[in-house]
């Protein structure tokens, strides 16, 4: 398994390790799935496709921006906030990319690294224990740096733009799958990202734009999606909500929200319903010189 320890040093840091960290991750959902009837010595990534990708829509948002963002041949990709690691595994298996995943939530980082050695793609993805305002990598390492649901609990998002803009070459991709605030009012909690408002750092979706292009980004493409995102969300209710109360666990988000799963689902469906919260998709060019927010030439997504 390739995962490099860093040490936590803040209090936001541990907080989240707090949120996210359940001890023994990675051992937990081994033991779902092998009671699930899966081969643990044997997996593959659809095994573990029902829970690999901690965010909206899934294995299908993940495809969806990688294909905008025209990711391949042999990219080098920086995950920001990589959770367990899913969308790495999904860019290197399916998009032909070299990819390192970075998350401040240690547990993630260690069920990252066994589940890309269960399925084979250890060559292609490694792991690193770091923080997105203070990324442990050299300037201008990659072709793309990647946010999938990653900022809603980063209250620093000027920091890590410019740490994004570091690390990324000129000319390089930004590429953000991202949950936004809407127009509807204060977030319901609990929701997957937050217990309370404390650990939720939601912005505006203009304020997101202005923010990525005042450090230095061209704006490429831009869509809201937040209407898909619901109907997903009402269909991962609807399953949960008509599962017989005797039902053996399931291999879903379940495995990583834990017992609090149904409300958080529930609050995210009332949060998307009464647009206190929106999901967006953004493709950014990273520029030699800060270009300031008039320099973004935007293109809707079709």
């Amino acid at each position: 398994m390739s995962f490099n320890e860093s040490k936590p040093d803040s209090g936001y840091e541990a907080a989240l390790n707090d949120h996210y960290g359940m001890p023994d991750l990675g051992d937990e959902i081994l033991d779902a799935l092998d009671a699930a009837g899966k081969d643990i010595d044997a997996l593959t990534r659809d095994d573990i496709a029902s829970f690999d990708e901690f965010h909206i829509r899934g294995r299908d948002a993940t495809r969806e921006v990688a294909e905008i963002a025209g990711i391949g041949d042999r990219d080098r990709v920086l995950d920001v906030g990589c959770g367990i690691g899913g969308p790495a595994r999904t860019l290197a298996a399916e998009f032909d990319c070299d990819v390192v995943g970075v998350d401040v939530v240690e547990e993630y980082c260690r069920a990252a690294a066994l589940f890309t050695d269960r399925v084979g793609l250890t060559d292609e993805v490694r792991f690193q224990h770091g923080n997105a305002l203070d990324l442990p990598f050299e300037d201008e390492a990659f072709d793309v740096v990647w946010f999938e649901h990653t900022l809603m609990n980063i209250e620093a998002k000027e920091v890590v733009f410019e740490e994004a803009r570091r690390v990324l070459r000129p000319g390089g991709t930004l590429a953000l799958y991202e949950i936004c605030a809407g127009s509807g009012g204060d977030t319901v909690f609990p929701v997957p990202w937050a217990s309370d408002a404390s650990l939720s750092n939601l912005v505006k979706p203009e304020r997101l734009q202005e923010l990525v292009m005042d450090i230095g980004f061209d704006e490429f493409a831009w869509q809201d999606v937040t209407e898909p995102s619901l109907e997903w969300f009402r269909d991962v209710v609807e399953s949960m909500q008509s599962r017989p109360p005797d039902a053996p666990q399931p291999l879903g988000l379940n495995l990583l929200m834990g017992s609090e799963t149904p409300v958080k689902a529930m609050n995210v469906v009332q949060n998307l319903e009464e647009e206190r919260i929106g999901v967006i998709q953004g493709i950014y060019e990273r520029v030699s010189l800060p270009s300031g927010r008039s320099s973004g030439t935007a293109t809707d997504i079709q």
